[in-house]
């Protein structure tokens, strides 16, 4: 049984900060929580190394659309099931909303528990307040 996220976040920067900060795969670990590491295969591909609750994972996702200052889509080749699409929106001048949106599949119990008492979307709050604390210092600066 797969398990969704729909989470947003307004944040108090341009949308072409949030944009050229998320995708700058070298500074996901620095808002995603549970991101480690991540690595660049090729144009279209990364090695994830994830940290959650009760379990390490390992996987591939490859991009399968990026629309600039627009949205990011992702979907797993090896490993997890997991799939996503984070989306920029413009509120003003000064103002971006972002959207992630998740599909993936729990594995083992942990994951499943996670699922049922939205646990996963209290990370994901969690890991788009950062990423508004980063996109909004940079603005700022």
């Amino acid at each position: 049984m797969s398990s969704s996220l729909l989470e947003s976040v307004d944040i108090k920067a341009p949308v072409a900060v949030s944009w050229a900060l998320w995708s700058d795969v070298s500074l996901w670990p620095k808002f995603l929580s549970h991101v480690r590491a991540v690595q660049r295969i090729d144009e279209h591909r990364f090695a994830w190394q994830l940290s959650l609750p009760g379990a390490d994972k390992e996987f591939v996702a490859e991009l399968t659309e990026v629309v600039p200052e627009d949205r990011i889509a992702w979907k797993t080749t090896q490993g997890v099931h997991h799939a996503g699409v984070v989306t920029f929106h413009r509120l003003s001048d000064e103002m971006s909303r972002v959207t992630l949106q998740i599909e993936y599949e729990p594995e083992g119990f942990v994951e499943h528990l996670g699922a049922v008492t939205n646990l996963d979307s209290a990370l994901t709050n969690y890991d788009l307040g950062e990423f508004q604390k980063l996109a909004e210092a940079t603005a700022a600066a």
